[in-house]
């Protein structure tokens, strides 16, 4: 058994993906980690990995849907009642809706920003209080390259990274005075299941004005995953910044990310929109 810190940290969306192996990480760095679970029945494969890592009894299953205000609130109960802390909030949990904005119905936008921007924003509220307590604690949130540059058929998905973003900022100055750090994490491509969810079920429309595009831009998606990294480099990139004293506000990985985000700030918007335009096979 791995010796504790005696810190903990409380992950959402832990059954899956970067989720998953985040929970990982930290509870091998020590930490007993809240590991939460819209579905609790879906913890086998994070439960079996952890007993492998010799890491099982610093996991502790939490049943939260971060679009469940009731859940949420109890998490934050359990978490004070037994731990009587919480050092460090991965806010991971989201997904991912797929399509062009003309044609992606207002209840998939509503889905998409309620998942992955309000869930995110209602976890944070509520583990506050507890977290202010807590010295030198972190918040780290889970963006994405599309957090930075909007790309066509990502509509949705992109709209709420950029929300999670200006939320990120804010709340980054509105903690200081508390000696709170909130860390953005921007990962570009990486082959967690996300992806699978939404853009395997996208479908070209026969008849849609954007059939040559969505065409274009699920060729590139394809390359892209056939192509990504190893989801791992995330997870241990979180649990070196839950270690740091005094972390960066952003991170971006791979080395890819990083490039685009650079060239994106040095390019006028024309040119950079031209350029993506070429890469979906445009011209």
């Amino acid at each position: 058994m791995i010796a504790g810190t005696g810190k903990v940290a409380l992950v959402t969306g832990a059954s899956s993906g970067f989720g998953l192996l985040i929970s990982l990480e930290l509870a091998q760095a020590g930490y007993d980690v809240a590991a939460g679970l819209r579905r609790p029945e879906a913890a086998q494969e994070l439960m079996t990995r952890a007993e492998q890592a010799g890491v099982a009894e610093r996991i502790h299953r939490v049943r939260l849907d971060i679009c469940d205000e009731e859940q949420i609130r109890a998490v934050a109960l359990h978490l004070e009642q037994r731990f009587g802390r919480l050092d460090v909030l991965v806010n991971n949990a989201g997904e991912a809706v797929g399509g062009m904005v003309e044609e992606v119905p207002l209840s998939g936008w509503r889905r998409q920003m309620e998942t992955n921007f309000f869930g995110t924003v209602s976890v944070t509220q509520h583990m506050l209080p507890l977290m202010r307590r807590t010295e030198n604690s972190k918040i780290i949130l889970m963006s994405s390259i599309s957090g930075v540059v909007g790309f066509p058929g990502y509509g949705p998905y992109a709209s709420s990274k950029f929300a999670i973003e200006g939320f990120g900022e804010s709340l980054s100055l509105e903690l200081m005075t508390f000696g709170m750090h909130v860390v953005l994490v921007q990962p570009g491509a990486y082959g967690t299941p996300i992806w699978n969810k939404s853009f395997g079920e996208l479908e070209v429309k026969e008849g849609s004005p954007y059939s040559d595009m969505l065409k274009g831009v699920l060729d590139y998606s394809e390359r892209t995953a056939r192509g990504s990294g190893n989801p791992l480099e995330v997870a241990k990139l979180v649990a070196r910044i839950a270690s740091m004293s005094k972390p960066r506000f952003r991170y971006k990985l791979p080395q890819g990310t990083r490039i685009t985000a650079w060239i994106k700030g040095l390019l006028p918007d024309r040119w950079f929109q031209q350029m993506i335009y070429r890469m979906l096979g445009r011209r």
